[in-house]
């Protein structure tokens, strides 16, 4: 699949990492003539994944963009998951009161891991770049399809704004006659065979930009008997609802005390309800009852629906701590056991805002052919949307995750929700 391949590069590069941090426990061990670390394997280990915690966090494995970083901006990827780690090293020497004979946490041995681990690291990734500057690359793009393909297939690449520019040059193969078309080849034939590939606009965004925008495809395009999600007795959805369940009661059990505290600071705040409950389209549109925590201002109900906006005026000052944080979305857990949701898969929409976009954005209905989830491919993809250009962007997303769906793909989606909550990048 398509969104697996830079997933690779990823998991390479981070097993050298740990492999790297080891060694330089290892080296600095000896440097120090300290002895042989062998009873603190465990510890160096566990300092090694905290490593490539700090790393996936701050930035360090975002791959795909390292080829168009600055040096200013590589160096402090590379830097900040050292410093953090070294860090929590001393702290936890600390809190654990380390007896002098673990040389782990002796400062000097610290300091050479850290400047060890700084240069092995560094030195990879610029073996990354080389690498990929030494590539032949791609550049000329063939599109089987008309002048208007380039076009729609260039805006929708400027819309991606975390994305590396595009690095070739597009041309389009419009239908025409044999002559015509072997006249055009010729000249590109001489060129080098892996300068030129040959796809279709669809194919580009699909593979480039892990999404599938409704501009591109067909009327036609994935019937729902051809969807991964469509048989009901697959082993996927099967292992995909145990897991629904499993998850949404552990997260339960072990977020009430931070919900009951959420609930106490909302209703100090204004003395309003705790509880926010909206009707929304689920599973081929059937509407249910959301449950959230209450993050915006108590308002009439016969105000007209509105989108939120970025700095909105209706959220309170604590709903932005948890729309940050996306604890107001913990309660939706009950909803996930109710068979409402799932714990990944398209945001459920309002039924108001819906009538619209179904009316000026393609495909959209094809976005309630599975469970509406908590997080999603767009929204660990795409900002907020606050507008119909914003909700076909997310569309775009979402189509690609029914497409690709699998437990591996809600696997990713849901270590960068994660990553989202724990940067706190909520609205």
């Amino acid at each position: 699949m398509p969104w697996k391949r830079p997933r690779r590069q990823l998991l390479l590069c981070a097993l050298l990492d740990l492999v790297g941090f080891i060694a330089s426990a290892a080296t600095a061990a000896a440097l120090l003539d300290r002895g042989p670390i062998i009873g603190e394997w465990s510890a160096v280990l566990v300092f090694g994944l905290v490593y490539l915690l700090f790393g996936w966090l701050f930035g360090s494995y975002t791959l795909l963009r390292w080829p168009w970083l600055q040096g200013r901006q590589m160096l402090q990827r590379i830097l900040t998951p050292g410093l953090a780690t070294l860090l929590v090293m001393v702290f936890w020497g600390w809190l654990a009161h380390v007896p002098d004979g673990q040389i782990l946490y002796h400062r000097s041995m610290l300091l050479l891991i850290f400047s060890f681990e700084t240069v092995w690291v560094l030195l990879g990734r610029l073996g990354f770049r080389w690498l990929l500057s030494r590539s032949v690359p791609v550049r000329w793009q063939i599109l089987q399809g008309s002048q208007k393909d380039v076009v729609l297939i260039r805006r929708e690449w400027a819309r991606h704004e975390h994305h590396h520019p595009l690095p070739v040059s597009l041309a389009s193969l419009s239908p025409a006659p044999l002559e015509q078309k072997i006249g055009l080849l010729k000249p590109l034939q001489q060129r080098k065979q892996r300068t030129i590939r040959y796809a279709s606009a669809l194919h580009l965004a699909e593979h480039e930009l892990e999404r599938l925008p409704p501009a591109l495809l067909s009327k036609a395009w994935l019937d729902y008997a051809d969807a991964p999600w469509s048989n009901p007795f697959s082993f996927q959805r099967q292992l995909k609802r145990f897991a629904d369940v499993g998850v949404s009661l552990l997260l339960l059990l072990l977020t009430s005390p931070l919900l009951l505290l959420a609930a106490l600071l909302i209703w100090l705040e204004d003395r309003g309800p705790v509880f926010f409950m909206q009707d929304r389209s689920g599973w081929m549109g059937q509407r249910f009852r959301l449950y959230k925590l209450r993050s915006m201002q108590v308002q009439s109900r016969r105000q007209p629906p509105q989108w939120t906006v970025p700095g909105d005026q209706r959220i309170t000052w604590i709903g932005q701590w948890l729309r940050r944080t996306r604890i107001d979305e913990l309660p939706q857990l009950i909803n996930v056991l109710r068979g409402e949701m799932s714990l990944i898969g398209p945001r459920p929409e309002r039924p108001e805002f819906e009538e619209e976009l179904e009316e000026k954005i393609p495909h959209y209905r094809k976005r309630h052919w599975m469970l509406p989830g908590l997080s999603g491919w767009a929204q660990v993809s795409a900002p907020y949307a606050a507008s119909i250009e914003e909700a076909e962007l997310k569309l775009s997303y979402d189509l690609y995750y029914i497409r690709h769906f699998s437990m591996a793909f809600d696997l990713l989606i849901l270590a960068k929700t994660i990553k989202t909550v724990l940067k706190a990048r909520g609205r």
